[in-house]
């Protein structure tokens, strides 16, 4: 059973880095340390205590928020969307992307207090 799991994982892995644009695996690759830095917060949160809470509840807010943003921007550039997302070009979809992340770190930074 393992032989086929390590098989199957490998052919995702292959499938992947052959047909996906390099684009979008740099944005999977932020998606990702983005899901960890959550993670890594909620943990230190669970093992060491809230005191701070704004300050935890700011950098998780951003984490998710950063997350959500970031999602956005790879369905609006992947190009098998294309026919959803015709009235929006990959440099309008990043610039959007980068707009909303500073507003987005503005209510960040503004609830730390």
């Amino acid at each position: 059973m393992s032989d086929k799991v390590s098989s199957a994982i490998q052919k995702l892995w292959t499938s992947y880095s052959k047909n996906t644009p390099q684009s979008l695996q740099l944005i999977d690759a932020y998606l990702v340390f983005i899901l960890f830095s959550g993670v890594f917060q909620f943990v230190h949160c669970v093992l060491v205590g809230t005191f701070p809470y704004n300050a935890f509840l700011s950098g998780f807010i951003s984490t998710v928020g950063s997350f959500v943003l970031a999602a956005n921007l790879r369905i609006q550039t992947n190009p098998d969307n294309a026919g959803e997302f015709k009235s929006i070009s990959p440099e309008r979809a990043f610039a959007e992307f980068v707009f909303c992340n500073i507003v987005l770190h503005f209510f960040v930074v503004n609830f730390i207090g």
